[in-house]
């Protein structure tokens, strides 16, 4: 859990995780957990940074770990897992993970790595540097003294996979249901079916959308998801819109992001889209690019599909609905607590985009934001500038 001035709250699967991952394959608890796994092995050896290595395998909590040693002086150099991250990972499925020990001082009769790089994917993810080393520092028992219903709820936390809940939507038009939550979703009803307007979170989130959507408008056939940012949360139940056959509407900048995700291992734990792919009728992505103006429907709830091509929202397209004056401005628009906005800059952005496209707004709302008189916001841009 975090210790806060206000008293304890709980903490994410992702923190759990790492403080677990830190006292079993840290390095000063790294050697004691190899030696105590029962399927300790040596496996083929191997070449790091130009110097054999000796190297050993075993699982750690269904973890599969490899340390690789050094093999003039028998240091660990490296520690190498593949794991189901809960944090900004979590949509990448099967990660390779590979943290790289160097800088060695001798402390206090133990040799310690004092910098360590983490990669994952083959991609550098972190590093750190311990400028001071100090071991067995008394420690005040009060500092893991906690809130034993905090603690409860961080570890009953579903973390991203979490169930969407369809319960407080917000009739933006008739036919235009906003849900509301971390990440919303709309769904969008057409004459020829239904159109579902982001697939964030996760793939049990989406399909909740996609159920909801079937719920309400039964036989009416999704005609697609429109996915309009390449942030990490938006396109969580992309990979769930996939396996549904569903075509999916991506920015141009964005395929090479979401040929990557989709096609990314989940053996770990398979979600729909492995099981399809392990079977001979795997599911290919149906995407729909947007490169330009794209029309999507038809009727009063017809959209029009725009790229935004700003310096900060390059990766994003907006969504207008032209018979209603309505615009949904993907990951831009949030209003901070006291009423201003929470980065002029994407708004400002996306201010540009409507006037290059010649658009008549009067409502926008957005991932993180509900409905907001457009007025309001060219006005709180206006007064950015000047604050």
């Amino acid at each position: 859990m975090y210790h806060g001035k206000t008293g304890d709250s709980p903490c994410s699967p992702a923190d759990i995780d790492a403080a677990r991952e830190t006292l079993a394959l840290g390095p000063l608890r790294l050697l004691i957990t190899a030696a105590g796994a029962p399927d300790l092995h040596y496996a083929a050896p191997e070449t790091l940074r130009s110097t054999s290595h000796i190297v050993v395998e075993f699982k750690w909590s269904s973890v599969p770990v490899r340390v690789l040693f050094n093999q003039f002086n028998h240091l660990p150099d490296a520690v190498e897992t593949t794991q189901e991250f809960h944090d900004f990972w979590y949509f990448w499925g099967d990660v390779q993970q590979r943290i790289d020990y160097d800088n060695w001082k001798f402390v206090q009769g133990i040799e310690y790595p004092t910098n360590t790089i983490e990669e994952r994917n083959g991609m550098v993810w972190s590093s750190s540097q311990a400028l001071n080393v100090e071991i067995d520092v008394p420690i005040d028992d009060k500092v893991f003294a906690m809130d034993s219903a905090a603690a409860k709820q961080s570890t009953s936390s579903p973390g991203w996979n979490r169930p969407f809940r369809g319960k407080t939507d917000t009739a933006l038009a008739p036919g235009i249901d906003l849900f509301p939550g971390s990440w919303n979703s709309t769904i969008v009803k057409e004459p020829g079916g239904v159109v579902i307007l982001e697939a964030p979170i996760s793939g049990l989130y989406t399909q909740g959308v996609i159920d909801e959507a079937r719920k309400r408008y039964p036989g009416a056939p999704i005609q697609g998801v429109l996915s309009t940012s390449d942030s990490w949360p938006h396109t969580g139940g992309v990979r769930q819109a996939v396996a549904e056959g569903l075509p999916v509407y991506i920015l141009d900048l964005n395929r090479p992001l979401l040929d990557k995700m989709v096609s990314a291992p989940h053996t770990l734990h398979p979600d729909e889209l492995a099981n399809s792919k392990s079977s001979k009728s795997g599911k290919a992505p149906q995407w729909k690019i947007v490169s330009e103006k794209v029309d999507v429907g038809s009727g009063a709830n017809r959209m029009e599909l725009y790229p935004l091509r700003g310096a900060s929202t390059e990766r994003q397209y907006m969504v207008y609905f032209p018979e209603h004056k309505l615009l949904y401005a993907s990951d831009t628009l949030a209003l901070n607590d006291d009423g201003s906005l929470y980065d002029p800059e994407l708004m400002h952005e996306v201010d540009q985009a409507v006037r290059r496209e010649n658009l008549k707004v009067e409502t926008v709302f957005a991932m993180h934001q509900g409905p907001v008189a457009w007025d309001k916001i060219v006005a709180l841009i206006e007064k950015s500038q000047h604050s």
